[in-house]
């Protein structure tokens, strides 16, 4: 038995249609590594996942999947990753469905490396983004992988700060809930081929497979399955990040949350995780302290290391300086600003044009204007 035919009796284990991920652990707890499975016979197959299921598995194998895969694994950099692999992350052994396979691009080592999940909001502020890319970056380059879902806003902020973090930093994980050789969204084509290079990009799903709204939940608990915490920078109470922290706690991991402005939609999911206990974080150093007692030595030597101090802004004259005190920290109607620095709607658009291309603030829906931290 080659280590090729392990791999085609797991693709054909994974393969059979609607045998589901928990029956093929039952099979795999009943009789050890698929061939043991597929030697069996059908009525000892059957008296552990039933008839219908045992006649599936036992049915001719989907060959053309089977040989799209083997191909797609002897790809550079390319990985498929089984339960009994030695470079299966042992995290994920520790949450209650682990996937029985996993795609891999990139680098397989960072899956087994200290790792903080960040998520949050597609639709992020332009503040959320700003903080989840700070964060990113600093915790890189303190020594803790950054994994994320490659979504659009906080996910596509955190992955990006990671990767600013550069040599001195311990890399990203992106999480994707489709085929691994689909990227969704597709604007993020680019940041998925930064990322397999310095990074890697894991999937559960079969080659192909497309955004389907019921896989994301399944993504969600893998992204708090490999990291020791999740931190939740934005979220509406809907959102799919509360998914993930809930997974992320009955798995025993630590949950952060950022706070935000009392008016904003974005930050009730994270006052509600708050409020349920997770732990209140305004600085990255927060989250450090918090894990240094559970991660011990493993921290990585070049974490103590920082990334460089981002350039300066624009100097402020008189009226920007006031209109920027006159927004506070939180979002605040173009009217309603003009009124509070006594100037024309017309007199302000000119003060603010120069601070919005300087990034120190952002226009958002609904004409309100927001100071991004710098």
């Amino acid at each position: 038995m080659t280590e090729d035919d392990d791999l085609i009796d797991w693709l054909r284990l994974a393969a059979t249609p609607g045998l589901g991920a928990d029956r093929q652990r039952s099979l795999l707890a009943a009789f050890g590594l698929p061939r043991h499975i597929f030697a069996a016979g059908r009525s000892a197959i059957t008296s552990v996942v039933g008839s219908a299921a045992a006649d599936a598995l036992l049915a001719e194998p989907r060959q053309d999947w089977i040989e799209r895969a083997r191909a797609w694994a002897a790809e550079d950099g390319s990985h498929i990753l089984t339960l009994a692999d030695e470079a299966y992350p042992r995290t994920l052994l520790d949450i209650a469905d682990p996937p029985v396979l996993l795609y891999v691009k990139g680098d397989p080592a960072l899956l087994q490396r200290p790792a903080l999940a960040i998520v949050g909001a597609r639709s992020a502020t332009p503040q959320g983004g700003s903080n989840a890319e700070a964060f990113a970056r600093h915790l890189a380059a303190r020594g803790f992988t950054i994994v994320s879902g490659l979504a659009a806003g906080i996910d596509t902020a955190a992955h990006r700060g990671a990767l600013a973090a550069g040599a001195a930093g311990a890399g990203t994980v992106a999480v994707v809930g489709t085929g691994i050789d689909r990227i969704y969204p597709a604007r993020n084509a680019a940041l998925a081929r930064e990322i397999a290079a310095c990074g890697a990009i894991v999937s559960e799903f079969p080659l192909g497979t497309p955004p389907l709204q019921h896989n994301f939940p399944r993504r969600n608990r893998v992204i708090a399955g490999l990291a020791q915490g999740v931190l939740v920078v934005e979220a509406a109470l809907n959102s799919g990040s509360l998914i993930t922290a809930r997974l992320a706690a009955e798995s025993g991991r630590e949950v952060f949350a950022i706070p935000g402005s009392i008016h904003s939609p974005l930050s009730r999911g994270c006052h509600r995780l708050i409020r349920d206990g997770a732990k209140l974080v305004e600085t990255a150093e927060d989250v450090v302290e918090e894990l240094r007692g559970r991660l011990g030595t493993r921290l990585p030597a070049h974490a103590a290391k920082r990334v460089a101090a981002p350039q300066a802004s624009l100097a402020l004259d008189g009226d920007a300086a006031r209109v920027m005190e006159a927004i506070g920290h939180d979002t605040v109607a173009l009217d309603t600003l003009a009124q509070r620095c006594s100037l024309t709607v017309d007199a302000l658009y000119a003060i603010l044009l120069p601070l919005e291309l300087d990034g120190q603030v952002a226009s958002l829906p609904g004409g309100r204007i927001q100071r991004v931290g710098r």
